[in-house]
Parts: structure tokens; C-alpha cells; sequence
């Protein structure tokens, strides 16, 4: 066994440090605050003041650690799985996604998920829903209304969600579909005082914590429903939707999924799969109606079937404005990053947001550049939306067609304007951060489609 991860400053063996990293003295409540909706603005004033290896306390963790530095980052990615527990460090997301959730276990039995569930993300697959997103993205632009502002971040928002029901149930039409479309809309939009409530069964008798609460019970009964009636279907080989091929395949062990499992990463799938792709689509609507020359050079794009020049716009989309701010790492054993000692049971949060408006890595940073990401693009381990190392998000590949297709389809039929010149700032919304306004454009119609 190497004592040494191959990073530099990054030890799992024969530790010599015993300082823990700096950090603020502010009480939990404040840090959990200043975390939840500002951290946008507090995390780079804390790396200003302590450096790349920042300790706080936050509800619920309590005991996590800030990473910025890319090679930390790097190590952390590539270090041991049972040392660097993911599914722990996404514990904040358990009463929502669930204990079997692909997000929330780790080693064997995350790999056990991971295998089931990767046959519907790989390329054959990923051919398979491109007629589909197609389709969805036609009928959600013909809605909208030219020369009338509105909020692109909604409309995103009811078409990644009714292309991932399609995808993951093959069909999105009948009144527990309908109703549970409904549901879903209501668990995505919580805001930081709603996750309190996620962690407090308490709180969960009273007001707006109840009602969550009564929505997401109301939630599982309709996705058990919906996996009872699909057990009995006799055609399951002949359907390609996502529930369809979990409920056919069988791990190593022999073993299918179970009903519990199941609802669970039917669930992670419907939420995780709709509002990232959602958000980062509306953040590129939002800058492109201010940057005339790279909405001309989409534009471009779109009407040649440019699509590396789309996916460089979708990738700078989610580099200014990422939608998680972190990926987290609970850790099994005592590690060393900087010359820190951080204990066993903190999680480490390797930070996207600190690296990618990092000047270091990306040259003006605050600027919308899509053509970074053409040719070479940015150095590795300087851009990771998706996470990294073994545990990188299953549905990168997705994403990234999805938001392809949507912006050739609205940049063939529109030209982009903003409502104001003024660039909206960002909010926390969840786990997410999210446009103010809801990412405000006009659309007019071009005189030349594409179609």
C-alpha cells in the first residue's frame, strides 16, 4: 500500500500533522445560515482570509472542510472509496432521496447501484432519447409568447421535467402521472429553511415542513403504485424506459431490485435529473441574450449542427454559474490536506464553485467564453460539475445532450434579448443555486429557421 496519495499534500498514511485547518469561530446556527444562502459570497471570502483548506460548522454534518486547491481536489477524487465515503457525505439528501439512493451509498453497495442503473445512461441509450428531447423541446417553444418577458428558469424547469418522466417511465400522461408531475414540482422547490425540516421529524408537524412532508408521503405512493403495476406488465424486454430495464436487470448477486430500492433511484433520477440541466439551460439563455457576439456565434451553431460549439455552451453555462456549488467526501479514517489534520467523520467539500472562477485555471473568469471549452478546453480536474473520480454524476451524458438539443432548437427559431441589461444575481434554492429573477429574456423570431 502506498503511504502517500500520487498528490502532494494529501497524505491517508503515517500522518505528521496534528493542526486542524482554520476556519470561522461563528456559532453553527450563523455558519449554517451564512452557508445555506450566501455562499456564494461567503465561500471566497473565506479563501481569501484562510487559504484552500477552510474548516466550518454546518447543520447537519457539523464538521466539514472546504477544498479549492485542484491537486487536493484531485486527490481526494482518486483516493480510496472506503476512505472517501460520498454516499455519507451527501447525508443532507437521505429524507428526500432516500437510504438506497446511487447518491447516498457507498463501496460495494454503490457499486451494485451503479452497474443496474448505467445501461440506461450509455451511448446506445443516449442515441435512443434524442428524438425524444427533440420532440418535448418543439412543443414546449411553440408556447412561448414573442415580445413578452418572461422567466426562461421555470419553463426549463416543466421541460427537463417532462423529458426525464418520459425517459424514466416511458410514458407521462394518465392521472398518477399527471399527479405526481404535480408533486415533484413541490419537493424540488424548497428553499434553505425548508432543509431544516428534512432533518427534524419535529419540525415536520407544523406548517410549510408538514406539508412537504404530507407531499413526499403522497410522492412514494404513486411511484410504488406505478412500479406494482409495471412488475405485472408482460412486455418489460420489449420497453426502453429507465423503470422498464431496472425492473429486468439482475445484479451479480442474482438479485433485482427491491421495491424500496427501486422508489429510491426512480426518485434520485426524477429530482436530480431535471433541475441541474434546468438551471444551467436558463443561466445560458441568461447570458447569451447579453453577450450579442456569442448569441451570434450559437446562433452559428445551431444552424450548422454545430453541436461541440452548443456543448461548449452548456459546459460554460455550468462553469460561471454552477448549480452545486460542491461535491462532499465523508471520511472513514484521519487524512492530512495542506499540512491539516482532518479527523475521521468530518466531510471534506472539494469546491466547483472556488475552482472554476479561479483566474488560475480559467482567464477572466466572470466573462461568458464558451469557445474555453473548444479544442483542448480547460486543464483536467478544473472543471467538475458532474463530480469526479469514480462517482462522477451518471447522468453527465444526458445532460449534456439534453441542453444540446434545447439550445439548437430555441436558437433556430429565436433571438435572444434581456428584459433588463442589468445580469440577475444568484440565490440558493435547495442544494442549488439558481437565477433571482428566473433568468428573464425576450424571444423574438428569427426570419431563417432551422429545423
Amino acid at each position: 500500500m502506498t503511504t502517500e496519495t500520487t498528490t502532494p499534500g494529501v497524505r491517508i498514511e503515517n500522518l505528521t500533522a496534528t493542526a486542524p485547518p482554520p476556519g470561522p469561530r461563528l456559532p453553527l446556527a450563523v455558519q449554517t445560515v451564512l452557508f445555506g444562502s450566501y455562499r456564494h459570497r461567503w465561500m471566497p471570502r473565506l479563501r481569501r482570509r484562510h487559504g484552500d483548506v477552510v474548516r466550518l460548522r454546518i447543520y447537519p454534518e457539523r464538521h466539514v472542510v472546504q477544498l479549492a486547491d485542484v491537486d487536493h481536489i484531485r486527490a481526494v477524487f482518486a483516493g480510496p472509496a472506503s476512505v472517501f465515503h460520498a454516499g455519507e457525505g451527501n447525508v443532507i439528501l437521505k429524507p428526500a432521496m432516500g437510504e438506497h439512493s446511487v447518491l447516498l451509498t457507498d463501496e460495494d453497495v454503490h457499486l451494485r447501484a451503479r452497474k443496474l442503473l448505467m445501461p440506461a445512461f450509455n451511448g446506445a441509450a443516449l442515441r435512443g432519447y434524442r428524438g425524444l428531447v427533440t420532440e418535448l423541446t418543439e412543443r414546449e417553444v411553440q408556447r412561448w409568447r414573442p415580445g413578452t418577458p418572461f422567466s426562461s428558469h421555470p419553463r426549463m424547469q416543466a421541460l427537463t421535467l417532462e423529458i426525464i418522466l418520459r425517459v424514466v417511465f416511458g410514458v407521462a400522461e394518465g392521472p398518477r402521472l399527471e399527479e405526481l408531475r404535480t408533486l415533484l414540482r413541490r419537493i424540488v422547490d424548497v428553499g434553505p429553511v425548508d432543509l431544516l425540516g428534512w432533518h427534524n421529524p419535529k419540525l415536520q408537524r407544523y406548517g410549510p415542513w408538514k406539508r412537504y412532508a404530507i407531499a413526499q408521503r403522497r410522492t412514494d405512493e404513486l411511484l410504488y403504485a406505478e412500479i406494482a403495476e409495471r412488475r405485472r406488465a408482460g412486455d418489460l424486454g420489449e420497453r426502453h424506459d429507465v423503470l422498464s430495464r431496472l425492473l429486468a436487470v439482475e445484479g451479480t448477486d442474482g438479485e433485482g431490485l427491491t421495491d424500496a430500492e427501486l422508489r429510491d433511484q426512480l426518485i434520485t433520477l426524477l429530482l436530480a435529473g431535471h433541475e441541474t440541466t434546468a438551471t444551467a439551460l436558463a443561466w445560458a439563455f441568461h447570458e447569451l441574450a447579453r453577450e450579442p457576439a456569442q448569441l451570434a456565434a450559437a446562433t452559428r451553431a445551431a444552424d450548422d449542427g454545430d453541436e461541440k460549439y452548443l456543448e461548449a455552451v452548456a459546459k460554460e453555462s455550468m462553469r460561471l454559474h454552477p448549480v452545486i456549488s460542491e461535491v462532499a467526501r465523508k471520511l472513514t479514517r484521519d487524512i492530512e490536506v495542506g499540512g491539516y489534520r482532518i479527523p475521521a467523520g468530518h466531510t471534506v467539500m472539494p469546491s466547483i464553485a472556488l475552482v472554476q472562477a479561479d483566474p488560475a485555471h480559467h482567464p477572466g473568469p466572470g466573462a461568458f467564453r464558451p469557445e474555453r471549452f473548444l479544442g483542448d478546453g480547460p486543464p483536467a480536474g478544473t472543471w467538475f460539475p458532474f463530480g469526479g473520480g469514480v462517482r462522477r454524476c451518471l447522468g453527465a451524458g444526458f445532460s449534456l445532450l439534453e441542453a444540446t438539443v434545447v439550445l439548437r432548437a430555441v436558437l433556430s427559431r429565436f433571438h435572444l434579448t434581456p428584459d433588463r441589461a442589468r445580469r440577475e444575481p444568484a440565490k440558493a434554492r435547495n442544494i442549488t443555486m439558481v437565477p433571482s429573477r428566473g433568468a428573464r429574456v425576450i424571444v423574438t423570431p428569427r426570419t431563417r429557421l432551422v429545423t
